[in-house]
């Protein structure tokens, strides 16, 4: 791929997060990407709002984005006490640039970063890609469960 570039975004991802920042620190529009590539490429993340994404990146530790020139084709993000635990959240690659290498980039990444490098265990939650996760030493943690409690939430524009 030409010009293929992975950013490792600040802690909180200020350039993306205010100015819409991509690559070569230009202005691309890039929180609308990153709407944009949410809702057409991940069923568990459609319908988040630009507010909503907004406060996701202001409170995640590790973010980093792909991009072929300023198209925006893949994303990760991770939160962390840097210490104990990590979670890796929302990674996603566009599904026209999927088996090109692109996820296992962006992990190596979010792995590397100094926020996650040196935590005792680094959690995920997976649906469709558990193949790929545990080719990249994953393994499913037993007798662990995963729970969730599920809680009504407004839009950020609609709270006060």
């Amino acid at each position: 791929m030409k010009n293929f570039k992975i950013i490792t975004h600040a802690q909180g991802a200020p350039g993306l997060r205010i100015f819409g920042i991509g690559p070569n620190f230009m202005p691309t529009q890039g929180l609308k990407k990153l709407q944009e590539l949410f809702n057409n490429n991940a069923f568990w993340a459609q319908k988040r709002t630009q507010g909503d994404i907004k406060v996701m990146l202001a409170n995640s530790q590790v973010i980093v984005t792909a991009w072929e020139n300023e198209k925006l084709i893949g994303f990760g993000r991770a939160t962390t006490d840097k210490c104990f635990r990590a979670t890796l959240w929302d990674v996603i690659v566009s599904n026209e640039f999927r088996n090109k290498g692109i996820g296992k980039k962006l992990l190596i990444e979010i792995m590397n970063s100094k926020s996650i490098n040196n935590v005792e265990k680094v959690y995920l939650f997976s649906t469709k890609s558990v193949d790929f996760y545990k080719s990249m030493g994953f393994n499913s943690t037993v007798p662990q469960q995963p729970l969730v409690r599920n809680i009504e939430k407004m839009s950020i524009r609609n709270r006060k």
